[in-house]
């Protein structure tokens, strides 16, 4: 909130090598990153404990923006809107109007929406049918750790928040500290996060290079740390990417 970094991008992409639904899973869930129930707005009141939800018509459209325009960055076709409007009427009312009022900038691009649970059912029946999926702030959540869990785990899950002004980038797992030290952390998600950030700064050619370069290694299988099947250390894995990426010709 402080840095206004209002947008957290999810990438998920299988990996050829790892465990997964589908081989040709490649989507990105954009979450807003400022709102919704995450908002903290909680106390008590007669007994009760209330926590508020908090959706604005400003942040949505600006989210669903972020969504179009990560669409044309990444060539994708679609944009679908996550949201439970049936139930939750006016705030996710407001969700999902505002990413049809955006959506009318992009002719070009298909738009579509689901409710939260369709959703979630969909990306383990056909994830091969997302590109980008725009949603609030505790449905991104949600979705993007099951998305991690379609293609080998939160091991694999880089994420980054941007705003107008400002990135910030951590893994979707954060800093992991219940095996902090144990030297089978698999650092993909960390490395894949870094590349995320050159691409933010516009250091296309050496992002392009670190994703191949995990790419390369990770379906090659040889060097793959406990949660990806394998028995090699942190160490060892990021090493073997290094390698990759000094002698790789791409």
């Amino acid at each position: 909130k402080e840095l206004d970094v209002y947008a957290n991008l999810r990438p998920i992409k299988s990996y050829r090598g790892v465990r997964s639904i589908s081989d040709n899973i490649d989507f990105l869930i954009v979450r807003e990153n400022t709102e919704g129930l995450y908002s903290q707005i909680e106390y008590e009141q007669d007994n009760k404990v209330i926590a508020q939800r908090v959706i604005t018509r400003r942040a949505s459209e600006k989210i669903a923006k972020v969504a179009f325009e990560q669409c044309i960055a990444k060539q994708k076709q679609k944009v679908t809107c996550v949201h439970k409007s049936n139930v939750l009427k006016k705030t996710d009312g407001v969700f999902k109007e505002s990413f049809y009022k955006i959506a009318e900038n992009y002719p070009n691009i298909e738009s579509n929406d689901f409710y939260v649970d369709a959703t979630a059912m969909y990306l383990i029946t056909q994830p091969q049918n997302f590109d980008v999926i725009v949603t609030s702030n505790l449905f991104g959540d949600i979705l993007s750790d099951e998305g991690a869990g379609l293609v080998g785990g939160l091991g694999l899950a880089p994420s980054g928040n941007i705003g107008d002004d400002h990135g910030l980038f951590e893994p979707v797992h954060g800093s992991a500290p219940d095996i902090a030290g144990k030297g089978i952390a698999n650092p993909c998600s960390m490395i894949l996060t870094i590349a995320m950030m050159l691409d933010y700064l516009k250091e296309y050619e050496i992002s392009n290079k670190i994703n191949k370069a995990v790419e390369n290694v990770v379906s090659a299988g040889k060097t793959l740390t406990p949660d990806l099947g394998g028995n090699s250390t942190t160490s060892e894995l990021t090493k073997s990417i290094v390698d990759e990426i000094l002698e790789g010709d791409y």
